[in-house]
């Protein structure tokens, strides 16, 4: 399986635009003004430091098992949704949620009103064998049609025609976000993770901080990160500079910012490995109880026990062997601030993972890109 990078274009906003969508290619303008960024963090990045921290610390267990929160997505979707596939593969949805409520007021940079927004999207695709891994990142700012969904309170939404993508989310939640994904993809998502702007601070400083390279300096106001060219171990206040920085490099849109946050997730699996956690009984608590309060799930992932057991059968996958891409879009020529999906080119994308598939190149090839690849490695 190939370890590509494809990143795609977007950028943050309120809405969806009403015009006429066009696709076009070609260079991205600068966006205008300053909006909010989000962050990333991976499915079995989270479950993986979960399983790492359970393993050994079974007396703490009911304080593990309280600090996880959980959603019923099955309960609020029912059974129209795309037919479970029986081929030993699974598809994870994995959110960075920027809620700005409490911790997360300070990081997101916004007032305490309660609102919160998927800034992140990935579905994590793991093969049969749970050896190799496909990951698709979804630009937050693509225009969509979304569904109408009930939320987990039993709450009914209105579709909604020419959207943000990001848009599922606050509308009614990590369900609608659910929705969102198996409307878009008619893939089956099996499980739901998310973890916000703290939680994903918090995990990297546990962790003692993330080595990466950059090939040139990065210096973005916005997000608080002034990086020279060279090697960094980025403590997590940084590392969340990193994967929200927008400006700092390539084009300025979404789509680099993707690019930085799929570089940074293979240098923070590869971290992960090499923590040393099973020699330092109270670090491994310390990241357990860190990751517990950190993540919410679905239902089925709602214990420790289930979580760790999901998270050991991840374990195997190296960065190596995880293949990374963005959904296939072109920016909107109607609207800079937006992508549009490269529909042909997204379906081979989603043929492949329903079949337990690679993704073929051609998907990603000739569909808009952030001109930020290579900017970041990892160690």
């Amino acid at each position: 399986m190939s370890a590509e990078s494809t990143p795609d274009p977007g950028i943050p906003g309120e809405s969806g635009t009403t015009g006429p969508r066009h696709r076009a290619k070609g260079r991205r303008r600068k966006p205008r003004g300053n909006r909010r960024k989000g962050l990333l963090v991976t499915a079995w990045v989270a479950g993986g430091i979960v399983v790492l921290g359970g393993t050994g610390v079974g007396y703490v267990y009911f304080k593990l098992n309280g600090n996880l929160k959980s959603v019923d997505i099955d309960q609020a979707l029912g059974t129209n949704r795309p037919t479970k596939v029986d081929n030993g593969s699974e598809n994870i949805l994995v959110l960075g949620s920027d809620t700005r409520s409490g911790s997360n007021q300070k990081l997101g940079g916004g007032a305490d009103d309660g609102s919160a927004r998927s800034d992140t999207a990935m579905i994590v695709h793991v093969y049969k064998g749970h050896k190799k891994a496909s990951v698709v990142s979804i630009p937050r700012d693509t225009l969509i049609d979304r569904p109408e969904c009930t939320d987990t309170n039993g709450d009914t939404h209105d579709a909604a025609t020419d959207v943000m993508f990001n848009s599922a989310y606050t509308t009614g939640g990590a369900a609608c976000a659910v929705k969102t994904v198996e409307s878009l993809t008619d893939l089956r998502m099996d499980h739901y993770l998310e973890v916000d702007f703290s939680g994903f601070q918090k995990l990297i400083d546990e962790l003692g901080g993330v080595k990466v390279t950059t090939s040139r300096a990065i210096n973005d106001p916005d997000s608080h990160l002034d990086l020279k060219a060279g090697t960094h171990k980025l403590t997590g206040e940084q590392a969340l500079g990193l994967v929200r920085t927008r400006h700092g490099v390539g084009d300025g849109s979404d789509l680099g910012r993707i690019q930085l946050q799929q570089a940074f997730v293979k240098a923070l699996v590869e971290q992960v490995k090499d923590v040393g956690l099973f020699t330092n009984p109270k670090k491994l608590y310390d990241l357990a109880d860190t990751a517990t309060k950190a993540v919410t799930t679905d239902s089925d992932l709602g214990s420790v026990n289930s979580l760790m057991s999901f998270a050991n059968g991840l374990k195997g996958i190296s960065a190596k062997n995880m293949n990374m891409v963005t959904m296939p879009v072109q920016y909107d020529a109607a609207d800079a601030n937006r992508v549009l999906v490269d529909d042909t080119k997204a379906q081979q994308v989603w043929t492949a993972l329903k079949n337990d598939k690679p993704i073929p190149k051609s998907a990603t090839k000739g569909t808009a890109t952030g001109q930020a690849n290579g900017v970041v490695s990892a160690g």
